[in-house]
């Protein structure tokens, strides 16, 4: 399997008035082409520091962070932006749609800064909303949308420009129990089409539908291990 993800001895400190907050205490890693995985750990364990690591909105203190045979670990700013763009989608707990904007058009915002022009950017936003089921919502604003088809239109989002990773934070905090399973059954269904999904969660029943859970706890890989019993959406929700 290809390695897209290799981080090696990742510390990342924050000065906190006159406290130094070590987030993150020499993280290594590796993740592969296809995977599917989640980071579980208390509030603190520095879970979310590391998909921010990932998803290249931060920079490490120290280390080594190679993201498809890059070296990204200490670029600028807009070196930075270029790889996210390009390489991640992003799904949020918020879902982050623009409130006045149509699902094409929030679909569609990504490509804006890949440089598409109109046409082709509302053709490929259009594939990515029929790719999770919502091709009929496509000109419905986020307020005529329930929070299922909103997190729905955010997966469109992040698949839109065919990305390396699908990063996925929370994404099923703020919905019901039946919603968060159908979600997990869409997640379930891109990796199934070989997409390459890291998941931060704190539910443990959400967490066993990734291949793979990293533990984390004070800034260090507590446990990083394969789910030897993979839960399947069609089971719950038949349940």
């Amino acid at each position: 399997m290809k390695e897209i993800i290799r981080m090696s001895e990742i510390t990342r400190r924050y000065q906190m008035g006159a406290e130094t907050v070590h987030a993150l205490q020499g993280v290594s890693i590796q993740i592969y082409k296809g995977e599917y995985v989640a980071f579980m750990g208390p509030s603190g364990s520095g879970k979310s520091t590391l998909m921010n690591m990932i998803g290249c909105l931060d920079t490490p203190t120290s280390g080594t962070y190679v993201l498809n045979s890059n070296d990204v670990s200490h670029l600028t700013e807009n070196e930075l932006a270029e790889i996210r763009n390009k390489e991640i989608g992003f799904v949020f707990q918020t879902f982050n749609l623009l409130p006045r904007a149509s699902s094409l058009e929030n679909v569609a915002l990504p490509l804006i800064y890949a440089g598409y022009g109109r046409s082709e950017r509302e053709e490929m936003a259009y594939k990515a909303l029929e790719n999770v089921g919502l091709g009929d919502r496509a000109l419905h604003k986020p307020n005529e949308l329930s929070g299922g088809q909103r997190q729905r239109v955010a997966i469109a989002r992040a698949l839109v420009n065919n990305p390396s990773i699908i990063l996925a934070d929370e994404p099923t905090g703020n919905l019901d129990t039946k919603t968060s399973y159908d979600i997990m059954d869409l997640f379930q269904k891109l990796h199934d089409e070989g997409n390459t999904i890291i998941m931060v969660t704190h539910e443990d029943d959400i967490a066993h539908y990734a291949h793979r859970i990293v533990h984390l706890r004070d800034g260090l890989v507590e446990s990083d291990s394969p789910n030897t019993n993979v839960r399947r959406a069609e089971k719950v929700t038949s349940e």
